[in-house]
């Protein structure tokens, strides 16, 4: 132990530029120089294209944006945690969490203590004519040690760098294991890489390991610490005083210069572009455009880490693991028309990628703008809708000259009338006054026409509605359907007017007193609907309400990584077999705690899960699938 302690204090020593390596210049750093200035350039004029095709008026309001204290504060947290410590990542998955903030974190605090440590000791190294692009990184080669001048400084650096490589290589060692068995950190699915994916990926697993042995091979002479000084030792020990180290420099130049050259054409271009899209999406910008503008920044911000092949409820079948959403913004970089279009229509629109993605890269969004660069333009027929031209809908029915509510049932609630009698019987018994919107049916929301890219037909079915409602002179608008609600909520602007979900308003009137109920022993589990929780946000109220009527218990998959009922309308083309098996999935989660009632606030899922439980045949017992203000009105 007595040479590693004296070589280890010898590490206090601060380095300096020593005689025999006047230029601060090496032939190997050619691969890791050309490597890294390729991709600035390429970065540079892609950022500069992007900006281009980004309307005027979106520029300025990013621009803008930066200087807004809130939004700058929200940038900087976005950007530490979603970039470096992968957060959201460390939540659901803690061993992946670690595994790629290890390889963020860890390279970004070795690249920021070798840039101190060059402007500490040599700032004239910061200079680019002079090194500035490869002397914080190859720091170790270009300076030894100075025995004449000790301080604790060198070996405080030392040790840091050591600390974080050792770091990375244990990130490092993960990645390696997930290629060969992803599920024991907790992924069933992995992505296929591109050509340009294995390139890039092969030579990040290289460069860490390589570094270690670069280092090491020099750590008597440029100074290390407690993971570089005993692998130091340990060549020794083999090769004896004599250690031929040049080769190791220059593999490590050589795939740090392969990595950088082949990142803006694999997954890992999104180390920096997902940087720009956090910018965008926080300055309030959305893309308009599949392709063009934002949408590029977001779908390269996506790192292809493959969290929606298993988050999505199609993947229950294998045959459905190409219409995900990783595949679809692979395509999208491609510019792979077919592929793009089949699995843009495909998806059911459950938002649970977003939802789950770690940089939140919205490609139902994407997907909806695919189709309408494809069907919006297509010869529509208005006439169901009654009123082709002004589309003005039937006068409203009021039960009051003033009415306090004007409750929206819509097209879905009026295939399922038992919710608009549970609906109005509770309206009834807590004093409600309210004005029934659409009793003799009305015209649609308009989200059906959205999700299959309709946006003309959308306006216009929007501009009529948006009439209607603010003629009413109420004061509170309630919807019992999930999609309309989201779409009044984002797309209708009705300024004056409170939007809420029924299961919303029902747990207000229950809170304050006006709608009594009483508790029973019942046990229940409530299936979020994708466009009420994901799409909305809204969880705990209808838990809340229902937990005043009835015991409630757990499902194995709730709150945002609930599992569509498989019956959504956002699918254009899946099937009656594959929707089943998705319904099967999703009755599985929710009944892992035998519950008697199944409690759900949308229509649609309602209609689903009724048919999925009477095709269950392995029920053993029997279990019973209500609405929300179905269970809410028997008690």
């Amino acid at each position: 132990m007595t040479p590693l302690i004296n070589l280890l204090a010898a590490q206090a020593e601060v380095p300096e530029v020593i005689d025999r390596i006047p230029s601060g210049f090496s032939y190997f750093v050619i691969p890791f120089t050309v490597g890294i200035v390729f991709f600035l350039c390429w970065i540079g004029v892609g950022c500069v294209r992007l900006l281009r095709a980004v309307p005027r008026t979106d520029r300025l309001r990013l621009w803008k944006s930066l200087f807004i204290p809130k939004t700058a504060a929200k940038n900087i947290k976005e950007l530490f945690c979603d970039c470096l410590f992968h957060v959201k990542i460390w939540q659901r998955k803690p061993l992946l969490g670690y595994m790629h903030s290890a390889i963020a974190f860890g390279w970004f605090m070795i690249i920021i203590l070798g840039h101190i440590e060059v402007a500490l000791f040599v700032p004239a190294r910061l200079n680019v004519t002079r090194g500035g692009l490869f002397y914080p990184i190859f720091y170790r080669y270009f300076v030894w040690m100075n025995p004449g001048h000790t301080t604790l400084r060198g070996a405080f650096f030392f040790f840091l760098m050591d600390f974080f490589l050792l770091y990375i290589l244990s990130g490092i060692a993960l990645a390696v294991f997930k290629r060969f068995r992803s599920i024991v950190l907790g992924m069933r699915h992995t992505t296929k890489p591109s050509f340009a994916d294995r390139v890039a990926l092969y030579s990040l697993w290289m460069i860490f390991p390589l570094r270690l042995l670069a280092e090491s091979f020099t750590a008597d002479l440029s100074g290390g610490s407690f993971l570089t000084i005993p692998v130091n030792q340990f060549w020794h020990f083999l090769f004896g005083d004599k250690l031929w180290f040049m080769p190791c420099w220059w593999a490590y130049s050589i795939c740090l210069g392969l990595f950088f050259a082949a990142m803006p054409f694999s997954r890992y271009m999104h180390i920096l572009t997902e940087v720009l899209w956090i910018l965008l999406r926080n300055a309030g910008i959305k893309p308009n455009h599949p392709r063009k503008g934002v949408a590029e920044a977001e779908i390269y911000a996506c790192s292809s880490c493959g969290l929606c092949l298993d988050a999505c409820p199609m993947n229950v079948q294998k045959k459905n693991l190409k219409f995900s959403s990783v595949y679809f913004i692979r395509f999208l970089r491609r510019h792979n028309e077919k592929k793009i279009n089949a699995i843009a229509d495909k998806c059911l629109m459950c938002d649970k990628c977003h939802a789950l993605c770690p940089v939140g890269v919205d490609a139902p969004a994407l997907r909806r703008a695919q189709r309408a660069t494809v069907n919006n333009s297509l010869p529509y027929d208005y006439s169901y809708l009654g009123c082709p031209e002004g589309m003005v809908p039937e006068p409203i029915q009021t039960y009051s000259s003033n009415p306090e509510v004007l409750y929206f049932a819509g097209c879905m609630s009026h295939l399922t009338p038992r919710i608009i009698k549970s609906v109005e019987k509770i309206f009834k018994a807590a004093g409600v006054e309210y004005a029934f919107a659409d009793r003799d049916g009305g015209i649609c929301c308009g989200r059906p026409l959205m999700l299959a890219g309709k946006t003309d037909a959308a306006a216009a079915t929007i501009a009529a509605n948006k009439k209607m409602i603010q003629e009413s002179g109420c004061s509170t608008l309630v919807l019992s359907c999930p999609i309309c609600f989201k779409i009044f909520k984002e797309e209708y602007h009705l300024e004056g007017i409170k939007v809420v979900h029924y299961t919303q308003f029902i747990n207000e009137l229950i809170a304050s007193g006006r709608l009594k109920v009483e508790k029973t022993d019942r046990k229940m589990v409530y299936h979020d609907p994708c466009e009420l929780g994901r799409g909305c946000g809204v969880y705990l109220e209808p838990r809340a309400a229902l937990s005043q009527v009835g015991t409630l218990v757990k499902a194995s998959k709730e709150y945002d990584e609930s599992i569509c009922c498989g019956g959504s309308l956002g699918s254009l083309t899946l099937d009656t077999h594959d929707r089943a098996k998705i319904s099967e999935s999703s009755l599985d989660s929710l009944l892992v705690g035998k519950p008697e009632t199944i409690v759900t606030a949308c229509p649609l899922c309602l209609k689903t899960f009724s048919e999925a439980v009477s095709n269950a045949k392995y029920l053993t017992e029997p279990v019973q699938v209500k609405d929300f203000a179905e269970v809410v009105c028997e008690h």
